[in-house]
Formats: structure tokens, sequence, C-alpha cells
């Protein structure tokens, strides 16, 4: 974690962890963003997915089962047929997808265990359309690992709103993806001082799996 230039004081180091204490949060990898139908609209970002950002995050999802570390997935998707429980800004670019959607279902490579948690959004941090922080708060989670989709959107608000409530949070950098490289760069410039940030092999070797 970078110290913040308005401050000249040390960062405090990460609160150690018990086993348990750590989650994985999985952001928005669904079909309808990142699902192989798109390749026709969206070719130099899915080709850079399914050849950079997809195996990293196969790893992450591996790791983290291995690991025992408990899985969050959160998707894009509206709680009624109409998207009428859409924040404003998602009704007025037109974003959200209907419950129980193909384009609502987190893509085949990282199915979900029957016993992982998803859940369905409809703004950019899960903080403020989910009960997100009441589930990490009843799992006794302290430490919140965030990969996905976007790296200067949903992630931003994410790894800012997760720091703000008093979690340390981990950022897997390449299992991050924005609509081009140098928005993912300028991204994780924004919110480097929220928490660390680290690649998918960097965290294995911190988990004794290198």
């Amino acid at each position: 974690m970078a110290p913040s230039p308005l401050n000249s004081r040390p960062p405090v180091p990460d609160r150690a962890l018990r086993a348990g204490q750590r989650a994985l949060l999985l952001v928005d990898l669904q079909n309808g963003t990142c699902g192989p139908e798109l390749m026709e609209r969206r070719p130099a970002f899915l080709e850079r997915f399914q050849a950079r950002t997809l195996p990293c995050l196969e790893r992450t999802l591996a790791l983290a089962r291995n690991q025992g570390i408990e899985v969050i997935h959160t998707v894009i998707a509206n709680l009624t047929r109409d998207g009428r429980d859409r924040s404003l800004d998602y009704q007025r670019c037109g974003m959200g997808f209907a419950p129980g959607s193909r384009e609502a279902q987190v893509i085949r490579p990282l199915t979900p265990d029957p016993d992982e948690i998803v859940l369905p959004k409809s703004s950019s941090s899960p903080f403020s359309s989910t009960v997100l922080d009441y589930l990490l708060r009843n799992l006794g989670v302290r430490e919140l690992i965030v990969a996905g989709l976007l790296t200067d959107q949903c992630i931003d608000h994410t790894v800012k709103d997760a720091a703000d409530r008093g979690y340390q949070v981990i950022c897997l950098t390449d299992a991050c993806q924005a609509e081009t490289p140098e928005r993912h760069e300028a991204a994780l410039a924004c919110f480097q001082g929220y928490g660390r940030q680290c690649s998918v092999a960097e965290w294995a070797v911190s988990l004794g799996e290198a």
C-alpha cells in the first residue's frame, strides 16, 4: 500500500489474519460482460480477456478454493424484469440484465460451486446495492481479495468502499481488466492507496503456493 502524499507517517501494517478471515470477490464475470458471444462487438477487449485475464482468474479461483477461502461472485442483474430497481445511472446508460437470463450468469470457466454465494447487483459497487457488507461481517471476513471487471469502474468503486468500511483489501492486478490497458493502469494508480496491489503469482506466494 502506498503512503498518502498528505501524510508523512508510515502506513500501518496489515493486521494478522486467522484462517477463515479472507474472502475472494469476483466482480461481474458474466456472459453479458465477457461471454464469448461478445467477440464480434468487442474483439480487442475479448481477445485480451481470453488470452490474459481469464487464465489469471481461473488460477485465482483455484487458489481460493484450495485454501478454503470464501468465494463470492457478483453479477450485474436486475431484481425485476423491467429493471425498475436499478440505480439511476444504470437506468440512464441502459446497464442491466434480466434476472435469470443467460447474460446474468457467470461465465462457464468460472462457474460458481453450489455453495458459493452469487449476489446480483445494480450499482457499480456491490456495497451499494447488495448485502455484501452484512455477509462479510457474518462470515468474519477482514480481508477482501478483489478481481474482475472493469478496473476503472466497478473494481475501483469496490476497492474504495471496502477500504472505507474497514476491510484490508488486495486487488489482483492481472486478474482485472478495463476497456483498454491504459485505463486499467490509470485506475490502478488512482486507487493504489486503498489497499495492496499484486499479481496472482505474488498472491499465490503469500499463500504458500508458489
